[in-house]
């Protein structure tokens, strides 16, 4: 009888082992995942001064627009360091403050047919997806980890280990409007 005991101990702590291990791993991929988030963003982020300067030497009077991108820009990059929750309102508000720089070019025949405003251009618009795809993969991974945490028997001991829900990488829904919405360009 102490013989099926032990066994039945031995099984109950391996499977709880195992329930432990792959907590860990999910955490592991879930920051993993941020991390790609973040390197695109970066790559983003280092590629709108070049735009700008780009769209200076065409659109000068039209610094509002301009400023408004570097000051969406700047608050994009300060927000990323604070992490998905903090990123995803200021990200919303930096592809608004874009889809306005955009239309500018749509006013200046020569700035469309740039050579550099259009490589610029064609590399944002690579790095947009390549967000779109990080930020899938992130969310998915979130949800993966956040259920593990949720699920019997995990439940019972996740928190107590450090186990702490993770946040989606989301814009608000007062910036997801301002995001759908097609810029408006007035001369």
């Amino acid at each position: 009888m102490e013989w099926v005991i032990l066994g039945i101990v031995v099984v109950l702590i391996g499977w709880l082992v195992m329930v432990y291990n792959r907590l860990v791993t999910l955490r592991q991929v879930t920051g993993q995942s941020w991390s790609d988030v973040d390197v695109q963003l970066k790559q983003r982020h280092d590629l709108i001064p070049n735009l700008v300067e780009t769209v200076k030497g065409y659109a000068a009077h039209e610094k509002t627009t301009l400023d408004e991108v570097i000051r969406a820009r700047n608050a994009a990059v300060t927000a990323q360091a604070q992490g998905p929750a903090a990123a995803g309102p200021a990200e919303g508000a930096l592809g608004a403050a874009l889809g306005r720089l955009f239309a500018l070019s749509e006013a200046y025949p020569d700035l469309k047919a740039n050579q550099n405003f259009l490589s610029l251009q064609s590399e944002l618009s690579d790095i947009e997806n390549k967000i779109a795809a990080a930020r899938r993969f992130y969310n998915s991974s979130v949800a993966e980890y956040n259920a593990m945490t949720e699920s019997v028997p995990a439940v019972f001991f996740a928190r107590s280990l450090g186990f702490q829900q993770r946040g989606f990488f989301e814009i608000p829904e007062a910036d997801r409007v301002a995001v759908q919405t097609a810029p408006q360009v007035k001369f």
